[in-house]
Protein backbone atom coordinates (compact mmCIF):
# COMPACT_ATOMS: atom_id res chain seq x y z
CA UNK A 1 0.00 0.00 0.00
CA UNK A 2 1.05 3.12 -0.96
CA UNK A 3 2.09 5.46 1.70
CA UNK A 4 0.21 8.76 0.68
CA UNK A 5 -3.21 7.18 1.06
CA UNK A 6 -2.61 6.68 5.07
CA UNK A 7 -2.01 10.44 5.27
CA UNK A 8 -5.83 11.31 5.47
CA UNK A 9 -7.33 8.47 7.27
CA UNK A 10 -4.67 8.84 9.65
CA UNK A 11 -5.21 12.49 10.60
CA UNK A 12 -8.92 12.09 10.63
CA UNK A 13 -8.54 9.38 13.04
CA UNK A 14 -6.61 11.27 14.96
CA UNK A 15 -8.93 14.15 14.60
CA UNK A 16 -11.76 11.38 15.80
CA UNK A 17 -9.73 10.43 18.88
CA UNK A 18 -8.91 14.09 20.23
CA UNK A 19 -12.60 14.74 20.21
CA UNK A 20 -13.21 12.37 23.51
CA UNK A 21 -9.84 13.18 24.95
CA UNK A 22 -11.04 16.86 24.85
CA UNK A 23 -14.44 16.04 26.45
CA UNK A 24 -12.67 14.62 29.06
CA UNK A 25 -10.36 17.15 29.84
CA UNK A 26 -12.87 19.34 30.04
CA UNK A 27 -14.65 18.34 32.45
CA UNK A 28 -11.72 16.31 34.75
CA UNK A 29 -9.50 19.13 34.65
CA UNK A 30 -9.49 21.64 37.89
CA UNK A 31 -10.59 25.00 37.14
CA UNK A 32 -7.14 26.73 38.72
CA UNK A 33 -4.02 25.52 38.34
CA UNK A 34 -0.65 26.67 39.88
CA UNK A 35 2.62 25.75 38.60
CA UNK A 36 6.36 26.91 39.29
CA UNK A 37 8.02 26.62 36.07
CA UNK A 38 4.87 29.42 34.40
CA UNK A 39 8.28 31.82 33.77
CA UNK A 40 9.71 28.87 32.05
CA UNK A 41 6.92 28.06 30.07
CA UNK A 42 6.22 31.87 28.36
CA UNK A 43 9.93 32.34 28.47
CA UNK A 44 10.12 29.04 25.86
CA UNK A 45 6.96 29.52 24.01
CA UNK A 46 8.27 32.96 23.13
CA UNK A 47 11.75 31.70 22.06
CA UNK A 48 10.31 29.25 19.75
CA UNK A 49 7.98 32.09 18.06
CA UNK A 50 10.98 34.17 18.07
CA UNK A 51 12.77 31.28 16.03
CA UNK A 52 10.12 30.71 13.69
CA UNK A 53 9.73 34.15 13.11
CA UNK A 54 13.69 34.73 12.06
CA UNK A 55 13.47 30.93 10.12
CA UNK A 56 10.60 33.03 7.74
CA UNK A 57 12.93 36.06 7.34
CA UNK A 58 15.79 34.09 6.45
CA UNK A 59 14.03 31.93 4.11
CA UNK A 60 12.32 34.86 3.02
CA UNK A 61 15.87 36.53 2.25
CA UNK A 62 17.36 33.35 0.78
CA UNK A 63 14.39 32.84 -1.28
CA UNK A 64 14.01 29.45 -0.10
CA UNK A 65 10.98 27.25 -0.58
CA UNK A 66 10.96 26.70 3.16
CA UNK A 67 9.17 30.02 3.72
CA UNK A 68 5.63 28.38 3.03
CA UNK A 69 6.91 25.71 6.02
CA UNK A 70 7.80 28.49 8.35
CA UNK A 71 5.10 31.29 8.00
CA UNK A 72 2.29 28.51 9.00
CA UNK A 73 4.39 27.81 11.70
CA UNK A 74 4.60 31.22 12.88
CA UNK A 75 1.24 32.08 11.99
CA UNK A 76 -0.15 28.99 14.15
CA UNK A 77 2.39 30.31 16.82
CA UNK A 78 0.69 33.78 16.29
CA UNK A 79 -2.90 32.37 16.82
CA UNK A 80 -1.72 30.71 20.09
CA UNK A 81 -0.39 33.41 21.50
CA UNK A 82 -2.77 35.72 20.92
CA UNK A 83 -5.38 32.69 22.51
CA UNK A 84 -3.73 32.05 25.80
CA UNK A 85 -2.99 35.59 26.58
CA UNK A 86 -6.89 36.28 25.87
CA UNK A 87 -8.03 33.07 28.30
CA UNK A 88 -5.28 33.19 30.66
CA UNK A 89 -6.52 36.96 31.79
CA UNK A 90 -10.04 36.17 31.15
CA UNK A 91 -11.60 38.41 33.84
CA UNK A 92 -7.78 39.38 34.77
CA UNK A 93 -6.24 43.29 35.21
CA UNK A 94 -4.46 42.38 31.90
CA UNK A 95 -7.11 41.73 29.48
CA UNK A 96 -7.45 44.78 27.62
CA UNK A 97 -3.99 44.83 27.23
CA UNK A 98 -3.66 41.12 25.88
CA UNK A 99 -7.02 41.84 23.27
CA UNK A 100 -5.26 44.93 22.34
CA UNK A 101 -2.02 43.42 21.41
CA UNK A 102 -3.86 40.36 19.87
CA UNK A 103 -5.99 42.47 17.46
CA UNK A 104 -3.29 45.06 17.10
CA UNK A 105 0.11 42.92 16.49
CA UNK A 106 -0.36 38.99 16.90
CA UNK A 107 -3.42 38.69 14.64
CA UNK A 108 -2.56 41.08 11.84
CA UNK A 109 1.49 39.07 11.77
CA UNK A 110 -0.47 35.93 11.76
CA UNK A 111 -2.88 37.01 8.94
CA UNK A 112 0.15 37.66 6.82
CA UNK A 113 2.17 34.18 7.57
CA UNK A 114 -0.55 32.40 6.74
CA UNK A 115 -0.81 34.52 2.93
CA UNK A 116 2.89 34.08 2.66
CA UNK A 117 2.30 30.44 3.58
CA UNK A 118 -0.46 29.99 0.93
CA UNK A 119 1.51 31.70 -1.36
CA UNK A 120 5.28 31.52 -0.95
CA UNK A 121 6.70 31.45 -4.77
CA UNK A 122 4.33 34.62 -5.87
CA UNK A 123 5.44 36.60 -2.40
CA UNK A 124 8.76 36.24 -2.69
CA UNK A 125 8.06 37.21 -6.81
CA UNK A 126 6.61 40.21 -5.85
CA UNK A 127 8.20 41.52 -2.53
CA UNK A 128 11.92 40.60 -2.88
CA UNK A 129 13.75 43.63 -5.05
CA UNK A 130 14.00 42.99 -8.53
CA UNK A 131 15.83 45.02 -11.56
CA UNK A 132 14.24 46.15 -15.22
CA UNK A 133 15.24 42.62 -16.57
CA UNK A 134 13.19 40.75 -13.60
CA UNK A 135 14.01 39.04 -10.32
CA UNK A 136 17.78 39.17 -9.23
CA UNK A 137 17.90 35.74 -8.04
CA UNK A 138 15.44 33.44 -9.83
CA UNK A 139 13.11 31.87 -7.02
CA UNK A 140 13.36 28.30 -6.97
CA UNK A 141 10.22 26.48 -6.98
CA UNK A 142 8.29 24.87 -4.11
CA UNK A 143 9.02 21.24 -3.60
CA UNK A 144 5.22 20.57 -3.74
CA UNK A 145 2.69 20.61 -6.59
CA UNK A 146 0.45 23.37 -6.35
CA UNK A 147 -3.40 22.59 -6.34
CA UNK A 148 -5.16 24.68 -8.37
CA UNK A 149 -7.48 27.78 -6.56
CA UNK A 150 -10.27 27.34 -8.06
CA UNK A 151 -11.29 30.98 -7.45
CA UNK A 152 -8.68 32.42 -9.06
CA UNK A 153 -9.32 33.89 -12.41
CA UNK A 154 -7.10 33.30 -15.37
CA UNK A 155 -6.42 35.63 -17.97
CA UNK A 156 -7.18 33.68 -21.53
CA UNK A 157 -5.45 34.91 -24.10
CA UNK A 158 -7.85 36.44 -27.47
CA UNK A 159 -7.07 33.53 -29.71
CA UNK A 160 -8.81 31.29 -26.99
Amino acid sequence: MEVRRLIAPFFAVACLALLPWTLWLTFSLPAHHETGNWRTVWAGFDIALAASLGATALASLRRSPWIEASAAISGTLLCTDAWFDITLEAGGRHLTAAVVEAVLVELPLAAICFWVARDGERALAHWLPTSPAGPQVPAPRSPRPRIPDPHRQVAHSPDE
